[in-house]
């Protein structure tokens, strides 16, 4: 059995649906009824008892949870996830794969890798620092079997929580202003949506990615924020028009806002550059990333059916 835990988010239907495409059972977890072709289990992943039962006869377990954007609620839930979610796998001897972001290693200068040490500048950073490196210690005891899986920033179709998503896909689509985080000019690595499923199903069933940490593919294209501007607004037909959100405006909307007192903090990746590389998982599995113009266009496809 695989089990799923955040069957409901960005990319768990990927993943299940790679999972079914290799006959295997799947296991659907979230707080609230999910149906599919899996089995489905109600769960709050914050309770122990909740998640012992939701991993019950588990050959792998997969962490794809999103929690609020807030950070006393990331501080107060993330390591009780963590330890709930190696708990379970220890007491059925599962597998575990977890679905990390690079909020751990800061502001990197050049490309990350998995080799990239973790120096987190920011609140969030931490929090994900505390609970990779405990997952770390235990694989490196081997009181579990497992791997940490790192992606950039998501986009692709029906991604809600993606800022790329929401700030020029959707703003073009509606003829509007495309807004960029930072700075237009900073290159910055996104990772396609319909890529990661079948990437975490490799990791869950290939033996070569136990005790490891891996970046998921993402395309090499050094593209910068208004090149994805100038792309999108090609492909909609319309003119690329953007404006930028500077760290300090920010702060100043953070004055009256903790949404805005958070991003703030996060917008060293977008002031700077930020280049992730997935050599490692494309060497070793043999799977590419999708190019960014074939991935956009599958994007702005699926806005342009909404809008219809």
């Amino acid at each position: 059995m695989h089990t799923i835990l955040g069957i409901n988010g960005t990319v768990g239907l990927g993943l299940a649906t790679a999972l079914r495409r290799q006959n295997l059972p799947v296991r659907g977890v979230s707080r609230r009824p999910f149906p599919g072709d899996w089995e489905h289990r109600q769960a709050d992943v914050t309770n122990r008892a909740d998640v012992l039962n939701a991993v019950d006869g588990s050959k792998v377990v997969y962490l794809l949870v999103g929690l609020e954007y807030n950070i006393n609620i990331w501080r107060r839930d993330w390591p009780v996830i963590m330890e709930n979610c190696i708990e379970a796998c220890q007491a059925n001897d599962a597998k575990f794969v977890f679905l990390d972001n690079v909020y751990s290693y800061g502001l990197v200068e050049g490309a990350m890798t998995e080799e990239t040490p973790h120096r987190p500048s920011s609140e969030k950073g931490k929090v994900r620092q505390q609970i990779a490196e405990r997952l770390l210690e235990a694989l490196d005891k081997k009181t579990i079997r497992g791997c940490i899986a790192r992606a950039a920033d998501f986009y692709g179709p029906d991604c809600q929580t993606s800022i790329l998503n929401l700030t020029v896909f959707e703003r073009l689509a509606a003829g509007k202003s495309a807004f960029l985080m930072g700075r237009a000019d900073k290159i910055h690595t996104y990772t396609y949506t319909h890529d990661i499923g079948p990437a975490l199903a490799l990791l869950g069933t290939d033996a070569r990615a136990d005790e490891q940490i891996w970046h998921l593919p993402s395309s090499a294209e050094r593209w910068t924020g208004e090149d994805w501007v100038k792309a999108v607004a090609t492909a909609f037909g319309v003119k690329p028009k953007f404006q930028t959100t500077p760290t300090f405006m920010l702060r100043l909307m953070g004055l009256g806002s903790r949404l805005f007192r958070e991003m703030a903090e996060m917008n060293y990746q977008f002031t700077h550059d930020y280049v992730f590389s997935s050599e490692k998982f494309e060497r070793t599995f043999g799977m590419k990333p999708t190019p960014h113009q074939q991935g956009l266009e599958a994007t702005v496809a699926y806005y342009r059916s909404r809008k219809g």
